[in-house]
């Protein structure tokens, strides 16, 4: 059966980001698709902590970059969340299957990706006015929520 979404970071620098997004991932029941280079080893102890004793029951996968994650997973409709997106995260309209894309915590996306993906990237709303970006995996775990709040039946 279809996953209801998937989640993808790019290059992910911290490993108890990733370990918090993982178990979120498991609590989703989405598949987390992680894609090189890594900032930390799969064993290590942070994300290992972070994820505990959610990280077996994951769905993850590891992509050497991104044209191999296009080309094994075609997904069928890409989010690109980022701080530089023009539109507001509440405006998607998400379906079974769509994949929610995330860049690494110092870099944001790849810099290409600000115009081959424009029509695909939206921001998280922060009204806030002294902060530039909130952390990664607060970041996934409110877009990952607002996608389950629109596909759950």
């Amino acid at each position: 059966m279809q996953p209801l979404f998937n989640i993808v970071l790019l290059k992910p620098e911290i490993p108890h980001n990733t370990g918090a997004i993982g178990r979120l991932c498991v609590g989703l029941g989405c598949p987390l698709h992680l894609i090189r280079p890594l900032g930390f080893h799969l064993s290590d102890q942070y994300l290992q902590r972070a994820g505990l004793d959610y990280w077996e029951h994951l769905d993850l996968k590891v992509h050497n970059n991104w044209a191999e994650f296009l080309h094994s997973e075609q997904p069928q409709t890409l989010y690109f969340m980022s701080t530089k997106g023009d539109r507001d995260l509440y405006q998607c309209r998400f379906l079974r299957g769509d994949t929610l894309v995330f860049g690494n915590e110092s870099c944001g996306l790849p810099p290409e990706f600000y115009t081959e993906y424009l029509e695909s990237l939206y921001r998280i709303p922060m009204p806030g006015e002294h902060a530039r970006s909130i952390n990664l995996a607060n970041a996934v775990s409110i877009a990952a929520y607002e996608a389950y709040r629109q596909l759950r039946s």
